[in-house]
């Protein structure tokens, strides 16, 4: 029998179009889906069955175009409508409706100017800002910065920016309009709680730079760290503050996290790892599901049975705040100082069309105990009051460092 190669071929092309044309529904149908309008994206959601412990509304959207149809037909000066900023500005207000300072829309030229932010180094006066209670406050002045040289301190409340009332500024808006060219000038209005009235500060931006780590030896065999910020290169700066303890016969360590802002997540656990037993969680990561992350330490362990005290105050956040309560709830270690200052969420940056973005806080961090952080802080197991208005010759003296020795001793 003949075989017949041409019936063959031809029935196999036919086949095979017939599963590349299938395959490709099924493709296009997939992207289709992922990359539907966010309208319907939302509506799917909202047109769920409720989650027992999330009620969604429906949301109506017919008051936003009553009103947008309002504005085109009310407003007098109809030159001056601008279509893209008026959708802009509607998903800035919705963004902005969630409550959170750390979730924010960016619109092209403010995504532009952040992730030059991210990638280089800029003019500011050294002060890490967030809201507290509402107010735009300073969370830390940076060591050797403009804003500690003109007398900046944690927990000073920002009024005004310029002549800009920052009340109402989200805290991105607010970080852009405070950094600025080097040598330029910002005047902030600033409100203390031992002021009577505000004050205004004028602060020369400069380029600025961030001292990671110092170390001080102390009577009766106490080393100190001070730490000043969790960045990239601080787990190998920390590494030789190690060496350098046990060079120096030290018997004891005070570790000063005070006006620290922060930083990276993945350094303040390598750095927690130096005093935490292998596989201990350090902090936690817990999601909008209820899921959560675990971080743990890697047990380097060299300072484990070391005596420990940890100096903390309202400038101390974020990781600074994640390392203090591992210490506590690991250890026992005393946090001796004022209440940090709750900074405790993390933030995923989303790219969105036209160039924009969107920054939105995507979970919160716990201690090893389940202690939320964000919003309200650690207090100290010893807490230590500063007067507000020190005696003659007592100005300069570190009322939080001396509790400290005092406490470290005793252990």
């Amino acid at each position: 029998m003949n075989f017949d190669w041409k019936k063959y071929t031809k029935a196999y092309a036919i086949v095979l179009a017939l599963v590349v044309i299938g395959a490709s529904f099924f493709a296009g149908a997939r992207y289709g889906y992922q990359n539907r309008p966010g309208v319907e994206k939302v509506m799917g959601i909202l047109g769920k069955e409720p989650n027992p412990q999330t009620k969604l509304k429906e949301a109506d959207f017919n008051l936003f175009w009553d009103v947008w149809s309002k504005v085109e037909d009310k407003f007098v000066d109809k030159a001056k409508i601008d279509r893209e900023k008026l959708v802009y500005g509607a998903i800035s207000g919705m963004v902005r409706a969630l409550g959170d300072p750390y979730s924010e829309f960016l619109p092209p030229a403010e995504t532009k100017q952040f992730q030059q932010d991210i990638k280089g180094s800029f003019g500011g006066i050294g002060a890490e800002i967030g809201i507290r209670k509402s107010m735009l406050t300073i969370i830390a002045p940076l060591k050797g910065s403009p804003a500690e040289k003109i007398g900046l301190k944690a927990g000073d409340k920002i009024i005004k920016i310029d002549d800009k009332v920052s009340a109402d500024l989200p805290l991105d808006e607010a970080v852009r309009l405070i950094r600025g060219e080097t040598g330029t000038k910002v005047r902030l209005t600033i409100m203390r709680d031992s002021f009577e009235k505000p004050k205004e500060f004028t602060i020369t931006r400069d380029i600025i730079k961030i001292q990671i780590l110092e170390t001080e030896q102390k009577p009766d065999g106490i080393f100190v760290i001070k730490l000043h910020h969790f960045t990239e290169n601080a787990g190998s700066e920390f590494r030789k503050a190690v060496e350098e303890f046990y060079r120096s016969k030290s018997k004891k360590i005070i570790l000063d996290l005070r006006n620290n802002p922060g930083g990276f997540l993945t350094v303040s656990v390598d750095i927690a790892s130096w005093f935490i037993r292998s596989g201990e969680v350090v902090a936690r990561e817990r999601y909008a599901d209820g899921s959560e992350d675990s971080y743990r330490s890697s047990g380097y362990r060299l300072f484990e049975n070391i005596p420990l005290v940890v100096l903390v105050n309202e400038g101390s956040a974020s990781a600074s705040e994640i390392v203090a309560g591992a210490l506590r709830d690991a250890k026992g270690i005393k946090l001796v100082g004022a209440k940090t200052f709750g900074k405790g969420s993390v933030q995923e940056v989303l790219n969105l069309a036209r160039n924009s973005s969107l920054k939105v806080t995507i979970a919160k961090w716990l201690t090893p105990k389940g202690i939320e952080i964000n919003g309200k802080g650690l207090e100290p197991d010893v807490e230590v009051k500063i007067p507000e208005k020190p005696k003659e010759g007592e100005e300069d003296r570190d009322w939080i460092m001396e509790k400290g020795i005092e406490v470290l001793r005793g252990l």
